[in-house]
């Protein structure tokens, strides 16, 4: 780490998405994060909120954006990659989380070229999320 980086480290990740409830509920609910924070912009005419596993001081979290008066879903930017969660269990996690209405795009197994398991799951926007099997 250099002098100009020290002291730095990721704050979030942004997603603009449509429904804003459905996306709170799919980050919530389905994946355990907690809602830390959501602000309505009267004048801008959008809402954030903020998402994750632990406080803003110390973790990485998602924002939420939800533009008002956004009348189509977004599309998928093709630069966008995936947000990588951990879990302990990933094939009871991804059989828990079909059951309760995740679209699961890839299931659990090994990657190419690698042994590490992991699983692909789409949020209500069609981002993808990779789960990572955690020992």
């Amino acid at each position: 780490m250099s002098e100009t980086t020290a002291g730095f480290r990721v704050l979030h990740t942004m997603l603009r998405v449509f429904d804003l409830e459905k996306s709170i509920d799919f980050y919530t609910r389905l994946l355990g994060m907690k809602l830390l924070r959501r602000n309505d912009y009267e004048g801008g005419r959008f809402t954030l909120a903020f998402v994750g596993y632990g406080e803003e001081s110390s973790t990485a979290v998602i924002e939420l954006t939800h533009n008002w008066d956004q009348a189509e879903p977004y599309s998928i930017g093709s630069g966008y990659g995936h947000i990588a969660i951990g879990v302990p269990d990933i094939y009871g996690t991804c059989k828990t989380l079909e059951a309760a209405g995740a679209k699961i795009t890839r299931p659990p197994g090994p990657m190419k070229h690698g042994s590490t398991i992991i699983a692909f799951i789409e949020d209500p926007d069609g981002y993808k999320v990779e789960l990572i099997q955690r020992s």
